[in-house]
């Protein structure tokens, strides 16, 4: 299966969550078994002979892939998560959102200082969120080898925010 035929399983979903925005629905991906399998092993590929000890993953949709690369990987698996969801110890950082303010959270001992770690989400958009992960993991003195993403949507540029490591996304709109 190439990338080509990855990209024909998102499907797009106009006007949510609210008018104006095209959503890429990764669902239909998830429920081709084949489709998942490439996905995960084209996410894998790119960082395999980096000594990764953790997969962080935001939440929700990045949890599917992240949970399914640290199985692939061989890694640990840490969540982050938003304000009160988690029920030990938090770090946290707040991060800007176009209307207010949102914080984000993983457990305080799940990642050491000096620990390798990849970042996994679903869909690359302005970059705020994984730049916040990025933050809080830079405040644990955690080493990200890189970022990946299923999807990109190149025209957000959020690129531009995580211009300080490899970042690697599967299919690029």
């Amino acid at each position: 299966m190439k990338k080509t035929e990855l990209q024909k399983q998102i499907r797009d979903i106009p006007d949510f969550p609210k008018p104006g925005i095209i959503f890429k629905d990764i669902t239909p991906l998830l429920d081709d078994k084949e489709a998942f399998k490439k996905a995960i092993d084209l996410l894998a590929k790119k960082f395999k002979k980096e000594q990764i000890d953790h997969i962080v993953a935001v939440e929700a949709r990045g949890f599917i892939l992240g949970g399914a690369l640290a199985y692939k990987m061989k890694t640990g698996f840490v969540p982050v998560r938003k304000k009160g969801k988690l029920p030990y110890k938090t770090a946290r950082v707040e991060y800007q959102l176009e209307y207010g303010t949102d914080t984000l959270e993983m457990h305080e001992d799940a990642v050491k200082p000096g620990s390798r770690v990849l970042v996994v989400d679903d869909v690359l958009a302005t970059g705020g969120t994984v730049k916040a992960v990025t933050d809080l993991l830079k405040r644990q003195q955690a080493q990200i080898v890189g970022i990946v993403f299923l999807i990109e949507l190149k025209f957000l540029k959020g690129k531009e925010k995580l211009k300080d490591f490899p970042v690697y996304s599967v299919i690029k709109y």
